[in-house]
């Protein structure tokens, strides 16, 4: 990923503001997207040379007012608007070589915490997205949910989120701006550019997202999902930070009391025998000798065993990241 970072952020920024927008008269054909830079220099009280500089990388310290003006003629939610002020502080105090990022390991107690929640389909999440540890209710919501198994990268490129979720592509860019609002500064982290790079590469819609720099990070709110045994699901998210760690978060999901989704929640999280529970294979036990197929999650199961990731072909669909 380029280590200009603030730059590529301005820069994708003023693409995405249309001038009526900004106040500005849209007239005659335009040779770039969104605000010419001397526009954007013109609204937020800077010279065309300066923002040059800033936008090149070749000036790094911008001052906290040039950073809010260039906030408010961006057109910056709260969210962006603190990930512009991060990137500049991080940008003038890196030094040298990124420090390397031992291996994300669940924190100590968390898994008997999950497992306690038994009525409730929780896990653990890294800060690359990576599922670190997950109850028994969480892998009978979804085999994504599995510990091992990375969130965004299944989102775009296992054929079964797009079955699961109804909502996915609302799904998908709320899970690159999450994904971005979680790495903050550090994204010369080689892991995160690992996925990264192999999601730009193998699904054009993860890239064309990941290029906008949305930043939004994961909040509680409602999500749906169409499961394949139990039907569909509305269900409330619940995020909760580890303290002690670098970034672990817990999600965990309920249904409002009284609901037709509260019911088939616990009907899919009855007691064994009678839980409808991923197989690994691509398939759901519901009772003694039934087996609900999945053929989209099926497909892409067998391609990750087999070290074979297909890359997805957006579609329709539109709410939250996983």
């Amino acid at each position: 990923m380029d280590g200009n970072a603030l730059g590529c952020f301005i820069k994708a920024r003023r693409a995405l503001v249309r001038p009526e927008d900004a106040g500005l008269p849209a007239t005659g054909r335009r040779r770039v997207a969104g605000l010419r830079r001397d526009e954007l220099a013109a609204l937020a009280g800077v010279s065309s040379h300066y923002l040059t500089r800033l936008e090149q990388g070749r000036d790094r310290h911008p001052s906290e007012q040039v950073l809010d003006a260039l906030g408010a003629a961006l057109r910056l939610d709260p969210d962006l608007t603190a990930h512009l002020h991060a990137l500049a502080r991080g940008t003038s105090s890196r030094r040298g070589e990124p420090p390397d990022r031992p291996a994300e390991r669940p924190a100590p107690g968390t898994q008997r915490l999950l497992d306690a929640w038994a009525g409730t389909p929780a896990y653990l999440r890294g800060r690359r997205f990576d599922v670190l540890a997950a109850n028994a209710a969480a892998l009978a919501l979804a085999p994504m949910y599995r510990p091992g198994r990375n969130l965004v990268r299944d989102v775009f490129l296992d054929p079964g989120a797009r079955a699961l979720f109804p909502m996915w592509t609302a799904v998908a860019a709320d899970s690159v701006a999450a994904l971005r609002a979680a790495a903050g500064t550090g994204l010369d982290d080689p892991a995160l550019r690992e996925v990264v790079e192999e999601l730009s590469a193998a699904c054009e819609e993860f890239r064309r997202l990941w290029e906008r720099h949305d930043v939004r990070p994961t909040r509680d709110e409602t999500k749906e999902f169409r499961h394949p045994v139990v039907g569909p699901l509305v269900l409330r998210r619940h995020s909760l930070a580890v303290g002690g760690t670098d970034g672990q978060v817990v999600i965990a999901y309920q249904a409002e009391p009284g609901t037709p989704s509260a019911a088939a929640l616990a009907r899919l999280t009855a007691p064994a025998g009678a839980r409808a529970v991923h197989s690994g294979d691509g398939t759901y036990t519901r009772g003694p000798g039934e087996m609900v197929a999945w053929p989209a999650v099926a497909a892409a199961t067998q391609a990750v065993n087999s070290s074979v990731r297909p890359a997805s072909t957006p579609t329709s669909a539109a709410t939250s990241a996983p």
